[in-house]
């Protein structure tokens, strides 16, 4: 098959050993779509996509961009970026890897520290020939506030605890329960979660039930010297919620991985040019280790399905009468 890995930003697929898995096939990497020349000639002749995350959206006008494409292998779970009617109508087939909590849970926690400390103004300083230009807080003693128990909110919370924080849980009955059964305090309220996390820490997956759940009278509710973060998605927070609110002094900071559109190449974007805001661009699954577990199981599913191997396909409604 002539397989295509789009939207690759880094062209770091290149550089993963689990390539030489796709020995037998046709292998591009594109990056951006939305500035490759070659990409409509591209995709006109693929037969398999392997897709980085969310990044590409598949529905029925980009697959009309591929007529010969067959298969749809998505690192990790596939989420709203396809259209699996679209697929199933078109006869392409999906399926779907995993990944690891390791390197999203980092990646939030690097962003507690370095918001909380203050980090990235102190070094600008120094860059600039100034020493010492700010105080950020330390977060021993401060309350940890997770939306959300998952792989990834346990993991926070046990950084939290090690470092010193109390550890503050909200999300649903399940992840209630699971928090307390870990020895973490569920919170008494929605209200008086966002209420009492100095650091809140946002963990949920994106469904009709959570989009945008996140509401300016949430946000309204933290203190004034509170951090906001958010490393899951953006379209969890209602629209323009957190602009209002900072705006507003509460919360007082945030720190982000995510955004309503990605990615952003525009410098004077509001929240990047804010200067209460930490904001890195999506960075939360880009890891070594991680990318490598995320190929080995998509290349991994593409030779399956090359060999004949039905069973893992998500919709086999698309897949030909035998």
């Amino acid at each position: 098959m002539h397989i295509l890995i789009p939207d690759d930003y880094q062209y770091a697929s290149r550089q993963l050993r689990e390539v030489a898995l796709l020995a037998d096939h046709e292998l591009t990497v594109l990056g951006d779509l939305a500035h490759e020349p070659a990409a409509d000639a591209t995709l006109a002749r693929t037969e398999c996509l392997v897709l980085i995350r969310e990044r590409t959206v598949v529905d029925a006008a980009f697959l009309r961009r591929t007529p010969r494409l067959r298969l749809i292998s998505q690192t990790g779970k596939v989420a709203r970026n396809i259209d699996l009617a679209a697929c199933t109508a078109a006869g392409v087939a999906v399926v779907e890897g995993a990944g690891s909590p390791t390197a999203p849970a980092e990646l939030a926690w690097l962003l507690i520290m370095a918001a909380r400390r203050q980090l990235i103004g102190a070094i600008d300083g120094l860059r600039q020939g100034r020493w010492q230009t700010n105080i950020g807080s330390a977060v021993h003693g401060q309350t940890l506030g997770i939306l959300g128990y998952g792989k990834i909110g346990q993991l926070l919370a046990g950084y939290g605890k090690a470092f010193g924080m109390r550890v503050l849980v909200w999300g649903s009955e399940r992840a209630l329960a699971a928090a307390q059964a870990d020895g973490y305090q569920a919170a008494l309220s929605r209200q008086a979660f966002f209420a009492d996390s100095d650091v809140l820490t946002v963990h949920l997956r994106l469904a009709a039930s959570t989009e945008h759940s996140i509401t300016a009278d949430d946000l309204a509710a933290m203190k004034p010297d509170a951090l906001f973060v958010n490393t899951s998605r953006a379209e969890l927070v209602a629209p323009g919620a957190l602009e209002t609110a900072l705006a507003q002094g509460r919360p007082g900071y945030a720190a982000l991985d995510v955004f309503e559109q990605e990615p952003i190449y525009n410098p004077e974007h509001p929240l990047l040019k804010h200067p209460k805001v930490l904001c890195t661009p999506h960075l939360g699954y880009v890891e070594r280790e991680s990318y490598a577990l995320y190929f080995r199981l998509a290349f991994e599913n593409v030779l399956r399905f090359a060999a004949g191997e039905r069973a893992h396909v998500l919709n086999p409604a698309a897949l030909p009468a035998t």
